[in-house]
């Protein structure tokens, strides 16, 4: 088994089981639902029901068993490491990498990567993702810092909670954005029609903090820069979504708008910026757009 614990750092007012399976998307929540049943889960040492609402400041405990056959194995994937020391790793992750294992895919990702290539990660987070801080879609490309110890990880999570680390994205939308610049100011929860997606929805939700400026105009579209505040699943893409200007490529938020055929987003987290865990000093990282992204701004050039 492995002991997981969560801390609820802001107002909530979600259910047990849905708080758990948004925090944990690796379970589902008739899983979650199941062990909290089985008395695996307790909120400040009491065993709760799934209908209990979740409260800031609550701490919740869960007793995951481990799968019995889970072997997580180094592979030898290419990455592109941008910075290396002993407590970070700033790793540009392509696009179609998922970051971390779960149940039916415990290969080839970055995780899997990490293992192969870096001498040590952090355990905070069990075995299925040691190291791993924050993450990025599978779709998306770019930076994240992962933590090679524990005390890291700790260090860049309180940050996250604080909202010190810096992470601005790049992004193709659909539409023109008449405004130069803007804060969308939306919760997001899951959507109670598909559990597999976000929705902007203001029951069972978190703050979600969204700014932008514009970059260029198309005819069709805007090249935008964005920053986040926040950092909920699927953040951008259900943002802008909601804005009616979904992220161009984007198999679940566009829907199914796709003029150049793309089996990809074009959505790219561009920079990073963090203050280091030991040396207490502020460092910030940038890597340009994939080619997939370049070929296709390439192409709107050319029209005019």
């Amino acid at each position: 088994m492995r002991l997981i614990e969560l801390y609820v750092d802001e107002e909530s007012n979600e259910r047990l089981d849905y708080y758990i399976s948004s925090e944990l998307d690796e379970i589902s929540r008739t899983y979650v639902q199941k062990l909290i049943k089985d008395k695996r889960v307790n909120v400040n040492g009491l065993y709760k029901k799934a209908s209990y609402i979740v409260k800031e400041g609550d701490y919740i405990y869960i007793d995951l068993p481990e799968p019995k056959t889970l072997e997580l194995a180094p592979e030898n994937i290419p990455l592109d490491i941008v910075y290396d020391d002993s407590d970070v790793v700033v790793i540009n992750k392509p696009q179609d990498m998922v970051v971390h294992p779960a149940p039916g895919n415990y290969s080839g990702t970055l995780v899997n990567a990490l293992l192969y290539h870096v001498d040590s990660l952090s355990t905070i987070n069990g075995i299925i993702r040691p190291g791993i801080v924050h993450r990025l879609d599978k779709d998306t490309s770019g930076l994240l810092v992962v933590a090679k110890n524990d005390n890291a990880h700790r260090e860049l999570s309180n940050q996250l909670k604080d909202r010190k680390v810096y992470r601005e994205y790049i992004a193709l939308v659909h539409g023109v954005i008449n405004n130069d610049s803007g804060e969308i100011n939306k919760p997001i929860g899951r959507d109670p029609k598909d559990r597999k997606k976000m929705t902007v929805i203001y029951t069972n939700s978190k703050e979600a903090i969204t700014n932008y400026w514009v970059i260029k105009r198309y005819s069709k579209y805007t090249l935008v820069r964005v920053r986040l505040q926040t950092g909920r699943t699927h953040q951008i893409r259900v943002h802008f979504s909601d804005m009616r200007h979904p992220v161009v490529g984007d198999p679940i938020y566009s829907n199914g708008k796709n003029e150049f055929n793309l089996n990809k987003q074009l959505l790219h987290a561009r920079k990073i910026g963090f203050i280091h865990p030991s040396t207490k000093e502020r460092m910030e990282f940038e890597c340009d757009i994939p080619n997939t992204f370049k070929e296709v701004l390439e192409k709107l050039d050319k029209r005019g």
